[in-house]
């Protein structure tokens, strides 16, 4: 799991089809990627060259028609660490760095296979180390994104335009 540094999820029960999305959507920003093996349902780890650019391509692209049908979030990922409080901190304390004291960020957290914290508890014990002031939900520069699968934790730090959400149903 540790060598992702792409996560797409997708509704699980069209796996295949949203595979064929994954493949031929990067196909189309000239991108391989490596597909990794994912333990949960749903979430597709991969490796491609440069996550953030692909992602930023793809963004451009969206509304092809017929082209996002079966996934919904392509999210890069910088680093995994354990599924630990302290050590989460650790590297959102280093990652938060790259916010500007003038940018607006968020955190935008994602768990699967973690029960022991209430979400906005754990939120706020994130978002605790980070020492930039102007937090926006709705519109922000940065967001620092953690991706909780389980015992291991995806961290980023994205621009906007870096985080692909496909706007389904």
């Amino acid at each position: 799991m540790p060598d992702a540094n792409l996560l797409v999820t997708h509704d699980p029960s069209h796996s295949g089809s949203a595979k064929e999305e994954v493949e031929k959507a990067l196909k189309a920003i000239k991108q391989k990627a490596k597909f990794l093996k994912s333990s949960i349902d749903g979430i597709f780890m991969l490796r491609v060259a440069n996550p953030k650019k692909a992602v930023k391509v793809l963004g451009k692209i969206k509304s092809r028609k017929g082209l996002f049908e079966h996934t919904f979030y392509w999210v890069p990922i910088e680093k995994w660490v354990a599924t630990n409080i302290k050590v989460m901190q650790k590297e959102i304390k280093k990652l938060q760095k790259g916010i500007k004291k003038t940018e607006k960020w968020k955190l935008d957290l994602h768990k699967r296979h973690f029960d022991s914290m209430h979400t906005t508890e754990l939120i706020m014990q994130l978002t605790d180390v980070i020492e930039k002031q102007k937090v926006d939900l709705e519109n922000p520069q940065k967001i620092v994104e953690v991706q909780i699968l389980g015992k291991k934790t995806g961290l980023s730090l994205l621009n906007k335009d870096e985080l692909l959400i496909i706007g389904h149903k």
